[in-house]
Formats: structure tokens, sequence, C-alpha cells
């Protein structure tokens, strides 16, 4: 690759509902040359991070005691790096609670040391 060799990586955009097809132009040193595709701010926003370091949230479910099912819906309360994102549902494939829960109740808390907590997403009542 010569100095002035550009590779285009492209990306569907999900910061709003319009789902912008973007283009991101990088230079033989990794950075960043050009962003094409967006129709807004958020576009440019998230075609940087996804190209420099791509995030999710974690939606899933664990493993509940005493409820009246037997599982609770979680979610992570921030994103957590993409390359995480399996390790991160091993860990909660281990986690049970013991119900009763309250939507919002912190599940785990900095989840693989990324800073982000586990919340449960409904009340789960316990059998009674």
């Amino acid at each position: 690759m010569t100095d002035d060799e550009t590779t285009t990586y492209a990306y569907l955009c999900i910061g709003c509902p319009l789902g912008c097809r973007l283009e991101v132009d990088e230079d033989d040193q990794g950075d960043i040359i050009e962003i094409r595709g967006s129709s807004c701010r958020k576009g440019d926003r998230y075609a940087k991070q996804e190209h420099t370091d791509p995030r999710r949230n974690v939606t899933t479910t664990v493993a509940i005691s005493g409820g009246i099912w037997p599982r609770l819906p979680v979610k992570t309360n921030g994103e957590i790096p993409k390359d995480q994102v399996l390790e991160a549902c091993e860990e909660l494939r281990r986690v049970r609670v013991q119900a009763p829960v309250k939507m919002g109740d912190v599940v785990l808390d900095n989840l693989l040391g990324t800073g982000c907590a586990v919340i449960a997403t409904r009340d789960m009542p316990a059998i009674d």
C-alpha cells in the first residue's frame, strides 16, 4: 500500500430511523480520512465510533429462583466493547437471582470491569 492509498469500510447507521449507508475511508496509518453517506451529525458520530471502538448494549435474560417465571429479562445500562459481548453473555449465563426483583434493580454491577451494570427490565414477583 502506498502513502496515498485508502481503504473503504461500509457501515449501516443505526443512529436514527433513516438507516444511512456510511462509508469510512482510512489511510494506511489507520486514520479516518473521510466519512460519506450520513444525512445528519449522528451518522458521522456513529461511523467514527463504530470504526474505532464499536460498542453494544446487551439485552438478555438471567435465571431467577422463586419467581413466577424462570428467567428475568435484563440489559446493560450502557454500551460495552463489541468484542466483549459474548464473554458478557457467558458471564450472565452463570448469574442466578432471587425473587422478588423490581424493574431497575441492579442484578450485576460492573460487568467484566466495563463500568456497566446489568439491570432488571421488569418486575418479577415471588411465587406466593
